[in-house]
């Protein structure tokens, strides 16, 4: 007859494991020592850290601040530059109005004394004649002119007629007259007319050949009164005296 089987079986321990919860409870401890260090190394920098935010606040702060003065410094220096500009620019425009009206006077009081020797008790009594031919180049390469003509021998008449006048000087190394007609580059160009009691400025524009070195103007007068003809020298900033 043979022997029963026992219902429990003992199995011996396995040397070198521990058990589940120590293993657990290892775990735990690992959590909250690190837990623990964070707590305090957070507890301890506490301090210098607020130090550090309210010293970048401020700097923040300062650098907010000096930003504001920069632009309201760089808007002043355009304001600044701006109105210097302006005064500059106006100072240059008074200083040309104020040479052009020194130019004006010196002008009148040339004309004025220029009307007193005409109709001066004490004046040369003279009949038509030019006073004086003026030319001034222009940006269009011809020459604007302005001729006087005076008289003063008989206060009384208005001497009436046309004038026309012709250049005389040098085109390809020759001796060389422009006459009225080529001077306004037009065939049968009519003089131009003149009526005056004491004086009279007539003025124009004419052209003169590139190939061309003017030397002389004669002028001729034409009228009731008679003919009158008469020669300056070619003098662009002013006239000459009439032969």
């Amino acid at each position: 007859m043979s022997e029963p089987l026992p219902r429990f079986q003992v199995v011996p321990r396995r040397p070198g494991l521990p058990p589940r919860g120590w293993l657990i409870a290892i775990g735990v401890a690992w959590l909250l020592t690190l837990a623990g260090t964070w707590m305090l190394a957070t507890w301890l920098a506490e301090p210098g850290l607020g130090d550090t935010r309210a010293k970048l606040r401020a700097a923040e702060r300062t650098v907010a601040q000096q930003k504001r003065q920069i632009d309201e410094l760089d808007q002043r220096l355009v304001t600044l530059a701006r109105s210097d500009q302006i005064s500059r620019a106006a100072n240059t425009e008074l200083q040309s109005s104020l040479a052009e009206r020194d130019e004006e006077i010196s002008a009148l009081r040339a004309d004025v004394a220029f009307y007193e020797r005409l109709v001066g008790s004490t004046s040369q009594r003279k009949g038509l004649n030019v006073h004086s031919i003026d030319f001034s180049p222009t940006e269009a390469g011809t020459w604007n002119y302005r001729v006087v003509l005076t008289q003063n021998l008989n206060r009384g008449a208005i001497s009436q007629g046309q004038m026309r006048f012709a250049v005389e000087g040098v085109r390809a190394g020759k001796l060389a007259t422009i006459a009225w007609d080529e001077l306004h580059n037009r065939a049968d160009t009519p003089g131009q007319d003149y009526s005056f009691r004491y004086f009279q400025e007539l003025t124009g524009n004419v052209m003169l050949p590139k190939d061309f070195t003017p030397q002389r103007v004669r002028i001729s007068l034409r009228g009731g009164a008679g003919s009158v003809e008469q020669t300056f020298d070619w003098k662009p900033a002013g006239s000459g005296g009439g032969n």
